[in-house]
């Protein structure tokens, strides 16, 4: 069985600096202690189970909003996450003597400066997932911002003010997807578009696109991740080659494989090496009749995760 190694993978850029900035404070002796994370560090539980084996306390729940999140902090010091938090976060934080480090990625704060920017003079619109924490932070910007969060919405939307029409997205969706409501206004409105896709997002998609011709997919990346479920999509949708997620080795099926030749292999932005690297060497040794090559415990440590 032939496996192909898609690239690129491995962290982008905001979640190299987002676990930097959290290492450093956990080694920092001046750092208030215990560390909070208002959410998720980035999108990927094993990293969050890492960063908890050295006394990081990260707040998970998806049905609490950033400023339910603070209200819990009483001591040490509050991490914002890569997605980027509203204004109003920070206030809140300063009101009650908390400190807080910003892990918002550079991307994020794009688009931030992208809105602010247009709000006085255009009516804005955003492309985003309802709950995510990066639209969380954007929609905090202002009540002057709608939500668009599919090409059904986007048929339906009708105009609220005079002001000239401003679209621009979240930063890890599908750009297939984001286009095709950007055309579905335009068919009614003239509009001024920002693509504010990282472009970690968009090089992992296009290499997607481009794979080699595979008869499955392997995605590596957490369930919570968009960038991650975007890539199985754009697998489907766009290169029509059947595509699997998977967060460890140990969720790979022998099933899949039984009538492969070739597999190819890609992560989100949010997966550690270590973790993707184990699944690529154990494709490589796969064989479906031989059946001591099933075996699939990760060997993947906590160090290894934070590396």
């Amino acid at each position: 069985m032939i496996v192909n190694d898609l690239r690129p993978r491995g962290y982008c850029h905001g979640v190299a600096r987002a676990l930097k900035i959290v290492k450093d404070a956990i080694l920092d002796d001046k750092i208030k202690k215990p560390l909070y994370i208002l959410g998720l560090i980035v999108h990927n539980k094993k990293i969050k189970e890492a960063l908890e084996h050295y006394g990081v306390i990260s707040f998970e729940n998806p049905k609490l909003t950033r400023l339910e999140m603070v209200e819990l902090v009483k001591e040490g010091t509050a991490i914002l996450t890569a997605h980027g938090v509203s204004k109003k976060i920070k206030q809140l934080l300063e009101t009650k003597a908390i400190p807080f480090i910003d892990a918002t990625c550079r991307d994020v704060y794009k688009v931030h400066d992208h809105i602010q920017e247009h709000l006085p003079t255009h009516e804005v619109l955003y492309i985003g997932k309802p709950h995510h924490p990066e639209v969380e932070g954007v929609l905090g910007l202002s009540d002057d911002i709608t939500l668009i969060p599919k090409v059904e919405v986007a048929q339906q939307f009708v105009k609220r003010t005079e002001k000239p029409l401003y679209i621009t997205n979240q930063t890890t969706l599908s750009l297939f997807e984001v286009i095709k409501i950007v055309e579905e206004i335009e068919k009614r409105y003239q509009v001024k578009f920002d693509n504010d896709i990282c472009m970690a997002t968009t090089k992992r998609q296009e290499a997607v696109i481009k794979q080699p011709k595979a008869d499955v997919l392997i995605v590596v990346g957490d369930s919570y991740s968009s960038n991650t479920n975007k890539l199985k999509e754009v697998s489907i949708r766009e290169a029509e080659t059947l595509a699997y997620r998977i967060e460890t080795i140990e969720d790979l099926n022998p099933e899949w494989f039984k009538t492969a030749s070739v597999v190819n292999v890609t992560s989100g932005a949010s997966t550690p090496k270590a973790i993707t690297n184990e699944v690529i060497f154990y494709l490589k040794q796969f064989d479906y009749n031989k059946k001591a090559t099933w075996r699939n415990v990760s060997q993947v440590t906590y160090l290894d995760i934070l590396s």
